[in-house]
């Protein structure tokens, strides 16, 4: 930082709440020094509940990751549960670590778009019971459109100006349109963060974040290979924006390691995507994490072009440019909401790297060489700090928690390198929240049940082991809502695609992952279903394919089966190619119809589907198109009855359920 530039400000991102309830409350957030935070709850009690914490007390960790860029970690255990169904006000002040200052900083200080008009605090509400929530999947910065994460906040605004938050919503009298509950939750299915899909801007954005902050240099595995043996010598490389694919030398040994890591722009059946400016290092993804969340940074920078860019990539850049802006004038908003809903996470293949763990020939080559290697433990180190923490902070235990401390102070030792190793085995990233219903989190990218028949075949999204686990997780319970980043119930045609591909080996070419694309886990979840001791009614949230709908799913046979409602919200900010979907949409239908036999080739011939259509779409169609956000409305049972899409356009789409269009599936 030079002597001209002003301070970073105190809170960099947060406080976003993650899990709650009536006795814990897990906050995060990121700061630009070492503070003591006071942090005062108002539930309607008699008096504030108040706690002063310091690093290092129980219940706040920092973990440091630069000169200015701290991570608290707060994890509060109350002795007396605090009240649920009712609006509970907090505020987070902080006091720098220094000697003689004394100063409290409100968020009125730090963060004076944080509350709700005519609300003097943030809030949240601990739901007894789940009437509604919010969730939704792929979130990309430079995708020209809305942000349905400000759909969320412009909801929560309007029920605040109602009337006090409803925890409670009875399904209307016919004719009647009643505003939803206050959303116990919002659920991020998967693609918080693109890591390897990074705008021309963004990447400029992240570079002088680095340096703001102070972020630590990296010496990078394999640098003798890339042409970059430093984080810094990256960052001043000539092919550092936008040709990121070209730092590995064009040896044989190299092409199958070029096409997993930087092979996203060459699919040319579903995605269209650039993988040319994936993040590498440990800093590049870290600050990634605080400019897609806060608009805290943003004052800071500019984004005026490098001079290192050439004519065939400025003007790339500088329309990428209007679109970042743009999405950054949304960052208050999203700030906003995370600081008032409980917000769970579960990371999918873009958090990561295009594909991740597609196959067990992808695995074989992205894990056997060490840049490839490092680039996915980076991304996987990042979400540790930023997502998986606050999901279920009891899954990492204090010695995990001292080696990232000393990964994050050495970056690239061997320290850093066995932190990797360790985060790649790690069998804990699923969870459970103890809601009514409960909301069960399945991990479908690191427990994969690989082909031994042929490496280049699709693995199956979970193994018999962690299937095995999720069905005594589900057993006894009466109703859940099961979170799987990938629908379990997709599009036949285009799985049908997937797995013409796959048969010929080029998986890679369209996303080949489905839950029936492998006979193992394909059959066993099915089975789940079936076992007489699970859940009679499934809620399955779902995000990941860049379009929306909704599934009513019966088990045929003799004894009737669950109910399972298969609802996917994609993307937050990100669509499917519109001719293509129309195409796909209509082809599906008429392909799948009830009669057809090809509903006999598939997995789930003996399940009846019952497709919700979206309100106002085309005849014909029966999926959504649209960035914004899921909200589903469920009744005492664990029953939805409403869902709806929050689209950026203002519209709130709801989805039908039409009887007479049931198919076999």
């Amino acid at each position: 930082m030079t002597e001209s530039a002003p301070p970073s400000p105190w809170v960099l991102a947060g406080p976003i709440l993650r899990q709650c309830t009536p006795s814990r409350l897990v906050c995060w957030l990121a700061v630009s020094a070492p503070v003591s935070l006071r942090i005062r709850i108002d539930s309607g009690e008699s008096s504030l509940r108040e706690q002063v914490l310091v690093p290092g007390d129980p219940g706040c960790r920092m973990l440091s990751a630069g000169t200015h860029l701290h991570y608290l970690l707060i994890d509060l255990r109350f002795d007396v549960p605090l009240p649920q169904d009712c609006w509970i006000g907090y505020t987070v002040a902080l006091q720098p670590l220094t000697e003689g200052d004394d100063t409290w900083l409100e968020h009125a200080d730090w963060a004076p778009g944080l509350c709700y008009p005519g609300r003097p605090t943030p809030g949240f509400v601990l739901s007894s019971r789940i009437h509604s929530l919010l969730h939704g999947s792929c979130r990309k910065p430079h995708h020209v459109g809305g942000d349905g994460l400000i759909e969320a906040d412009r909801l929560l605004e309007r029920l605040l100006a109602q009337a006090a938050p409803q925890t409670g919503q009875l399904p209307p009298k016919d004719g009647e349109e009643a505003p939803p509950a206050w959303p116990s939750v919002l659920m991020m299915t998967g693609d918080q963060v693109y890591a390897d899909d990074v705008a021309g801007p963004m990447l400029h954005a992240i570079h002088q974040v680095i340096a703001r902050l102070g972020l630590p240099d990296e010496p990078l595995a394999g640098g003798e290979l890339t042409g970059a043996d430093s984080a810094q010598a990256l960052y001043r490389h000539p092919a550092g924006f936008y040709r990121r694919e070209t730092l590995l030398p064009r040896h044989a040994r190299n092409y199958a390691l070029i096409e997993v890591l930087f092979g996203g722009v060459e699919k040319p059946v579903f995605t269209t995507d650039s993988a040319h400016n994936h993040l590498i290092s440990l800093g590049e993804v870290l600050a990634m994490y605080l400019l897609v969340w806060s608009p805290a940074l943003w004052s800071q920078i500019d984004l005026s072009p490098p001079a290192s860019l050439d004519a065939d990539v400025l003007e790339r850049y500088r329309s990428e440019c209007g679109v970042i802006q743009d999405f950054v004038a949304g960052l208050p908003a999203v700030r906003r909401l995370f600081a008032h809903l409980p917000t769970a996470m579960i990371f999918d293949d873009h958090d990561i790297t295009d594909d991740w763990n597609l196959s067990r020939e992808w695995e074989e080559v992205a894990y056997g060489h060490p840049f490839s290697r490092r680039v996915i433990g980076n991304a996987v180190f990042g979400y540790l700090i930023n997502q998986a923490w606050g999901n279920q902070p009891d899954a990492f235990d204090a010695q995990l928690l001292e080696q990232a401390q000393v990964s994050l102070d050495s970056p690239g030792t061997a320290v850093h390198e066995a932190l990797i190793e360790r985060l790649l085995r790690f069998e804990s990233w699923h969870y459970t929240w103890p809601t009514q219903p409960p909301l069960v989190v399945v991990d479908t990218r690191t427990h994969r049940w690989r082909s031994e028949s042929a490496a280049r075949q699709p693995s199956g999204l979970m193994n018999w082991e962690s299937l095995t686990d999720l069905q005594q997780t589900l057993k006894g319970l009466p109703a859940v809502l099961l979170v799987s980043p990938t629908p379990i119930f997709g599009v036949k045609l285009i799985e049908s695609i997937q797995r013409v591909f796959s048969w010929f080996g080029q998986s890679l070419l369209v996303d080949a992952e489905n839950w029936m694309a492998h006979p193992g886990s394909g059959h066993a979840i099915l089975n789940i279903f079936r076992h007489p001791k699970t859940p009679q009614h499934f809620v399955v949230l779902s995000g990941d394919v860049h379009y929306s709908f909704v599934y009513d799913v019966e088990l045929r046979g003799r004894v009737r089966g669950p109910d399972i409602w298969q609802i996917s919200s994609s993307g937050l900010r990100n669509t499917f190619p519109p001719r293509l979907l129309d195409v796909l949409d209509r082809a599906n239908r008429w392909l799948y119809s009830p009669r057809s036999p090809l509903n006999w080739l598939t997995r789930r011939r003996h399940l009846r589907v019952i497709p919700r259509k979206p309100d106002g779409i085309a005849h014909g169609r029966r999926l959504l198109n649209g960035s914004g956000i899921g909200l589903v409305e469920l009744d005492m049972e664990g029953v939805p009855w409403r869902i709806r899409q929050l689209l950026c356009d203002g519209q709130n789409v709801s989805f039908s359920r039409r009887e007479a269009e049931s198919r076999w599936d």
